[in-house]
């Protein structure tokens, strides 16, 4: 067995066989040239860190987790320990560049989570069908929920990491959660991850780290200007090169932003998989690079303020933007810069995002009481009880080119 040595987490093992051998194969590697948080590093500094060390750590603190399961009594057979662990450790192989940001515009109609569930299972056919398992666990149809639950739920071991690591790098404390309290809490009761009722305050405070940090740094406004303009790049690239533009970009680049590939057509052309497979953040980088230079001058702008980080202004309002507000923006990019009212949506434009601490509809997270009844969280935590019950919290960025 070999370790490495993680920043957030210390001594990480990295357990011989099927495992090291994931860890050590090409696609699995190719995640330290995809940034964990996308643009965030324009805002902070630190934020470079790569999804490979986040898979990493998600790895870890699941090996912690079905440490903790077993000792309590929770049977785990050698191929469902060793199944979850590639589960985890395989959660994020699908992610593209810049992850969450590029995910709807380079291949608009498919998820990084179908990604993963393709490149999981031609991984399982090149290394001799050794990830059944992990497959099962990773889409959810194993037999056993419970560890589905621990890779994909209101309290997996993603998010716990993701917490953890991302306001390390970031130096926003107000993230950093107990996670080691909380995996040594867990427990299984009707085939369900269940948290011990003396983690409680743990669970609240991990729920509330999250919303904090959901806002103070994911949705942060900088942050949600520069996917603006880094977003509208592509859009703009993928339009000339519709109407027959010659540009710069990787053949793999090229190929995602001349044609519109379904879904259909990803999961039945092998090449078109490998295609994505070879993108990462530096395809878009060099490209960008190049862009910046080009004869149409709205890729030109709009490449140079990603590159220069020449960042949109933003305005935040709660709720809805005032009527008007962005006509009147685009109205004045149009004459500021010489372009049409509809080229100045490039310029100009609005997202409305919505985000709950904690939600009634997806898996519920569930609390173990001294006399073995099972409750929700609402049940039993009345902050939680109470932002579930408020009117959502929604914030709408007006984002427009500083002029």
């Amino acid at each position: 067995m070999k370790y490495i040595i993680d920043p957030v987490h210390g001594f990480t093992p990295i357990e011989d066989g099927l495992i090291a051998a994931l860890v050590r194969h090409p696609l699995f590697q190719r995640l330290t040239r995809i940034r964990q948080l996308g643009v965030e590093g324009l805002v902070y500094p630190g934020a470079q860190h790569t999804r490979l060390q986040h898979s990493l750590g998600a790895y870890h603190l699941t090996r912690l987790a079905a440490d903790t399961l077993s000792g309590s009594g929770v049977e785990l057979s050698a191929d469902e320990r060793e199944g979850l662990l590639a589960a985890i450790l395989l959660h994020d192989v699908g992610h593209g560049p810049f992850s969450h940001v590029l995910e709807h515009v380079i291949v608009p109609t498919v998820s990084h989570e179908h990604v993963s569930l393709l490149v999981m299972k031609a991984i399982c056919a090149e290394l001799g069908g050794s990830l059944p398992t992990a497959i099962a666990i990773f889409s959810g149809t194993c037999p056993r929920r419970f560890l589905h639950e621990l890779v994909s739920s209101q309290l997996d071991m993603d998010r716990l990491d993701y917490l953890c690591r991302d306001s390390f790098f970031t130096g926003v404390r107000e993230g950093n959660v107990g996670a080691s309290r909380i995996i040594q809490m867990l427990g299984v009761k009707d085939d369900h991850i269940v948290v011990n009722e003396k983690g409680i305050y743990s669970v609240e405070n991990y729920l509330m780290s999250r919303r904090m940090m959901y806002w103070q740094v994911y949705f942060h406004k900088t942050a949600v200007g520069a996917e603006y303009v880094l977003t509208g790049a592509l859009r703009r690239a993928r339009e000339l090169m519709h109407a027959g533009a010659q540009l710069f970009a990787s053949p793999a680049l090229a190929y995602f932003l001349q044609h519109d590939v379904s879904e259909t057509e990803f999961d039945s052309t092998p090449d078109i998989l490998q295609l994505y497979l070879s993108l990462d953040d530096s395809d878009i980088i060099s490209a960008l690079k190049v862009w910046q230079y080009s004869d149409d001058k709205i890729l030109a702008r709009l490449s140079g303020d990603f590159i220069n980080r020449r960042l949109f202004k933003v305005r935040i309002y709660d709720g809805q933007a005032p009527e008007g507000a962005l006509g009147d923006k685009r109205r004045e990019m149009a004459a500021a810069l010489g372009i049409s009212l509809k080229d100045a949506a490039y310029f100009a434009g609005t997202v409305t995002i919505e985000k709950d601490m904690y939600s009634l509809q997806a898996d519920q997270i569930r609390i173990l009481s001294r006399s073995g009844v099972v409750h929700t969280m609402p049940e039993v935590s009345e902050i939680i009880r109470s932002d579930s019950t408020a009117p959502a919290y929604r914030k709408t960025y007006l984002m427009y080119e500083r002029i």
